[in-house]
């Protein structure tokens, strides 16, 4: 079998840190099936200042596309890149972001070579499969985890006969690290015209605007989350007081966010932000698969609440039981008192 791809995005020259945890994640399975890591980016002026963020994932091979037309992000180039590259490398699996260019681009791709495409991925593994209508066996196929049907299930997808094998993943679900073992770290810079039809520069864009977070919700070692039992966009306001004590930040579940009670940038779980802090403290929140998603891989969980058999309670290190009405302040006011 041929080689695991990763498709890096990037903003101007900056690749994007869900590429990176990919490329940490193609790695760690380029290694299991004994292949290399491949990987591919785009954009215009990018030679020579992306190698250094991409090569260090464990990168075997990078193939930098860089020429006129290819940032900001438009659909029609970058797909002909992936499509005709894909043709020529025949890869096994392909990985993307599930951001808002992968999901655009991936579909893109996947449709063009008649290929799988599994969608917000939270897991993918290595694996075998039978077949019990053609009594078939399969080894090696990528297994793809997500959650189901609103959050009930938690599916593992297989794509037994078509490649490249093809999955996205949202930021923060996987974590980066710089690979310890020995790549080639082979960079090649292909001709774009040999990829891209001239029609696929018809749609230009005019303007283009970029806003710097307003938060560090992802990146923080500290979060204080919020659910529907905070009871009010007011009730969240002792989160924000808690949190600027504790130098965390403030999340919600989608519960608050619906209700209008916090900031939808602030969602934790299956559709919002997936965080990886050091201690998170889950506050009124009952605890749904679709937010479990989202925050499970926490070092310490600190659950309050006033249902004792709240869902949120079997994952937590720390059950407080007890209205956020009365534990908050109290450990709003605790850590002002002895923090120095």
């Amino acid at each position: 079998m041929n080689n695991v791809f990763v498709y890096c995005e990037t903003e101007g020259v900056v690749v994007a840190e869900v590429s990176q945890e990919l490329l940490t994640k193609g790695r760690k399975l380029a290694d299991q099936l004994g292949v290399e890591l491949h990987a591919v980016v785009a954009g215009t002026g990018i030679k020579g200042k992306v190698e250094d963020q991409i090569m260090p994932y464990g990168v075997d091979k990078l193939f930098v596309f860089d020429g006129e037309g290819l940032s900001p992000y438009t659909s029609a180039p970058h797909t002909d890149i992936l499509v005709n590259l894909f043709k020529e490398e025949q890869p096994q699996i392909c990985l993307m972001g599930a951001t808002v260019i992968g999901r655009d681009l991936g579909p893109r791709v996947s449709s063009s070579l008649t290929s799988g495409l599994t969608a917000d991925c939270t897991q993918l593994e290595i694996g075998e499969y039978d077949d019990k209508k053609t009594g078939k066996h399969y080894d090696n196929l990528l297994y793809q985890i997500r959650p189901a049907f609103g959050g009930n299930i938690v599916a593992t997808i297989v794509n037994p006969d078509h490649r490249p094998q093809m999955a996205t993943v949202r930021s923060g679900v996987m974590q980066k690290a710089v690979y310890e073992g020995k790549a080639k770290h082979e960079a090649i810079y292909p001709e774009v015209k040999k990829y891209v039809s001239p029609e696929a520069y018809v749609v230009k864009v005019l303007d283009h605007h970029v806003e710097a977070a307003k938060h560090n919700l992802k990146g923080s070692p500290i979060v204080v989350a919020g659910g529907y039992g905070m009871g009010s966009k007011e009730g969240f306001d002792m989160l924000f007081d808690l949190a600027k004590v504790l130098h965390g930040e403030v999340g919600a579940s989608r519960a608050a966010v619906d209700a209008g009670f916090c900031d939808n940038d602030r969602q934790v779980g299956q559709t919002g932000v997936t965080v990886h802090p050091k201690v998170y403290i889950a506050c009124g929140i009952s605890g749904q698969i679709q937010h479990i998603a989202g925050m499970q891989d926490s070092k310490i969980i600190i659950s309050i609440n006033s249902d004792p058999d709240a869902p949120i309670n079997r994952i937590a290190d720390y059950v407080i039981v007890g209205t956020v009405e009365e534990v908050v302040p109290k450990l709003i006011k605790y850590y002002k008192q002895n923090s120095k």
